[in-house]
């Protein structure tokens, strides 16, 4: 698989994978599946130990990203950010052949084909070798939906938001009550607490900053979407 070293937060429906270098970490962005799903794997750079975000379809693809030469990272963590069935098609054979833990939102665990190793919520942690990452809970688009923050001691934050914040809005919902729930935490848990340059990156199509989007929050609460 080639991967692009230049980061720009765009990937193209079956093209190339695209790394971004932190101090710390690696993140990899590939686009899997019939519905444009993203898939971030995320290396500890001082461990090699690897973490991925939703993997979600075309196992062999996400088996190319990992690498199969000696020095492949070891994948320790699957994490869903959530219950629909495009964001766990390869989550099975993934955490499988790399005999990986698996974690999610309790809310969110049992329409999952992998019973989770691990339940998150809100406040909690998970690992990726000596990086941390906070658990964001995320109400609206699914009960469980989380989001993975990243704070990196050098530089910006780094946010991983599923289906529950893209450029452009939140996520679909289900209802008013689901809508105004999501728009709630997602203003309250991401917006008041991280600062503009908080670069996320979404479960579909590309990645937005939360300066970009922030003057949006008030006509997103006007139209109901």
């Amino acid at each position: 698989m080639n991967i692009v070293e230049t980061y720009t937060g765009h990937v193209d429906p079956g093209g190339d994978a695209t790394r971004r270098t932190l101090e710390a970490l690696t993140i990899t962005k590939l686009s899997v599946g019939p519905m444009d799903n993203n898939t971030y794997l995320l290396v500890c750079r001082e461990s090699n130990e690897a973490l991925l975000v939703d993997a979600a379809n075309d196992p062999d693809r996400i088996s190319d990203l990992i690498g199969h030469g000696p020095d492949r990272p070891s994948l320790k963590t699957v994490v869903t950010t959530h219950q629909h069935q495009d964001h766990w098609q390869a989550l099975g054979a993934v955490a499988g052949a790399n005999g990986a833990n698996t974690a999610a939102h309790p809310l969110d665990a049992s329409p999952l084909p992998v019973p989770p190793d691990f339940l998150v919520e809100q406040g909690g942690t998970l690992s990726v070798g000596r990086v941390t990452l906070s658990v964001i809970h995320l109400r609206g688009h699914t009960p469980g939906s989380i989001a993975l923050l990243y704070r990196d001691p050098a530089g910006i934050p780094h946010l991983f938001t599923g289906d529950s914040l893209f450029p452009g809005g939140v996520g679909k919902t289900a209802s008013p009550e689901n809508f105004t729930s999501l728009l709630d935490d997602v203003e309250s848990r991401i917006f008041a607490e991280l600062p503009d340059e908080t670069w996320f990156y979404p479960g579909h199509g590309d990645d937005s900053t939360l300066g970009a989007q922030r003057p949006n929050l008030k006509e997103w609460r006007e139209r109901g979407w």
